[in-house]
């Protein structure tokens, strides 16, 4: 089976019927190129409604009636590519189906090894890439500096903090519920955690980080953002990531009312797109691998089971009952 767009979720939460359920068609021979694959795991991940919705960006461009796009792990069932054979373990864009045929310029071959294949679509993939160049080319950490990350109980974030952590930095994550929370003091070395479901964010950054914060690595937007512009301090680095609070909203959301805090205390405000960087993926992945080898960057996966389930996981992500990275298990490795 495979699902498809079925309308644009413009301006409001997602909906089951966003998505059309279809069974798939006979196989078609493989073009000169491509690569047949049986689908082994989907990322979940927030730019999905982006691109469902046709936001524009850096995304190309969908229609309705387009595969409901993702990112994934795949075993290749068949091909015709030097360098690619049966059994190999591949990722990129499959999509929402049991299997896909894909361009295998497309694709990044994996290493073999099955018990890690769900970090290359969080801290080895590009959740953790994502954290690796935007600390590294945006946020600048310097021992001593206090980091605050919002939605650091994301796949994004808790590499982010983790990052920070390890460059010396005291780091603050922000984050929705008590065990998320926990997740981030108790196991990868947050120095404090605020629930903003239960904490007055504002009270809580000033007994936090009474000196102001050096780096804030946004994931959230909205009135998060606004609040911790507020509370930045001389040279500051704003790295914009995401933006989690305007993708249910309809129209443009407003702008941040503190944004002039920017210009008091001569900071700066970065936005990231790990397309950018393509070209320095293996180097960054190396580095990566080491941390998650020495126990320096812990991960989690968090995976439901099922292609049939995809909607109801996907619209997990927007309620924040995830922790860590969110992935939608297809099927076993054969």
């Amino acid at each position: 089976m495979h699902w498809r767009i079925a309308a644009r979720p413009r301006g409001r939460e997602l909906r089951i019927d966003d998505f059309t359920a279809h069974q798939d068609e006979p196989r078609e021979p493989l073009q000169p190129g491509e690569v047949r694959l049986r689908t082994l795991l989907l990322s979940c991940d927030p730019a999905q409604k982006g691109w469902m919705e046709n936001a524009g960006g850096y995304a190309a461009p969908t229609n309705v009636g387009d595969i409901m796009p993702a990112t994934g792990i795949g075993q290749v069932i068949e091909s015709g590519v030097a360098g690619l054979v049966p059994g190999d373990f591949v990722a990129g864009p499959l999509g929402w189906r049991h299997e896909a045929v894909v361009a295998a310029a497309l694709l990044d071959k994996l290493p073999p090894d099955r018990e890690r294949l769900p970090m290359h679509l969080g801290a080895l993939g590009g959740s953790g890439l994502t954290a690796w160049f935007g600390m590294a080319t945006a946020a600048h950490p310097d021992p001593g500096d206090t980091l605050v990350v919002t939605g650091a109980g994301g796949a994004v974030g808790s590499v982010a903090g983790q990052i920070g952590r390890i460059a010396g930095c005291r780091v603050i994550g922000i984050a929705g519920g008590p065990a998320k929370c926990r997740w981030l003091t108790e196991e990868l070395g947050f120095a404090a955690a605020i629930d903003y479901k239960s904490q007055d964010l504002k009270a809580m950054i000033a007994e936090h980080a009474p000196g102001g914060i050096d780096i804030l690595w946004d994931n959230v937007g909205g009135d998060q953002l606004d609040t911790l512009l507020g509370r930045l301090a001389l040279g500051a680095r704003v790295v914009l990531c995401g933006g989690i609070a305007r993708y249910e909203q309809p129209g443009r959301p407003a702008g941040p009312s503190n944004y002039f805090n920017l210009v008091f205390r001569r900071a700066t405000m970065t936005g990231i797109l790990l397309t950018d960087h393509k070209a320095d993926f293996p180097r960054a992945r190396q580095r990566l691998a080491g941390f998650v080898d020495s126990g320096q960057i812990r991960t989690r996966e968090d995976i439901a089971e099922g292609l049939e389930q995809a909607p109801e996981i996907l619209m997990r992500l927007f309620r924040g009952e995830n922790i860590g990275k969110l992935l939608i298990r297809v099927a076993d490795p054969e």
